[in-house]
C-alpha cells in the first residue's frame, strides 16, 4: 500500500526558531516537507542549531514513510518543554535529505520564515 505524497523543498528565505525567549536556530538551508494534506514543516540542519539548549529525549516514535524519529527537550533557565523536536537520524531512503535535520513541535516553539 502506497502512503502520501511526500516532497522535499529548500524553504524559500532564511528561518528562525525561538522557544521561552530564545533564538535557537537561524539558518538560510532550511528544507519543507510536505506529507500529503498534513501542514509543511520546516527541517533545519543541526549545524544551525544551537544543540547545547536540546538533549535528547528517551522518546522514539516510527513513521512507515520516513522511520523512526528521535525526541529532544529544550532545557531553558526555568522550564524544560518536552519533546520539543524530532529528527530522523536515519531517514528511509526517499525522505534522506531530512536525515540529521530537526523538526519542531508546533506550539512550542516559533519558527518563522525571515526575508
Amino acid at each position: 500500500m502506497a502512503g502520501p505524497e511526500i516532497t522535499i523543498t529548500k524553504a524559500e528565505n532564511g528561518w528562525v526558531v525561538r522557544a521561552l525567549g530564545a533564538i535557537i536556530a537561524e539558518t538560510s538551508d532550511a528544507l519543507m516537507l510536505k506529507e500529503g494534506d498534513y501542514p509543511a514543516v520546516i527541517y533545519i540542519p543541526r549545524s544551525d542549531i544551537t544543540m547545547a539548549f536540546l538533549d535528547v529525549s528517551d522518546t522514539v516514535t516510527n513513521c512507515p514513510h520516513k522511520g523512526n524519529a528521535t525526541y529532544f527537550h529544550f532545557v531553558g533557565k526555568n522550564r524544560t518543554l518536552t519533546d520539543f523536536a524530532w529528527s530522523y537520524e536515519n531517514a528511509s531512503a526517499n525522505v534522506a535529505q531530512i536525515s540529521g535535520c530537526l523538526a519542531f513541535a508546533p506550539g512550542e516553539a516559533t519558527v518563522e520564515s525571515v526575508s
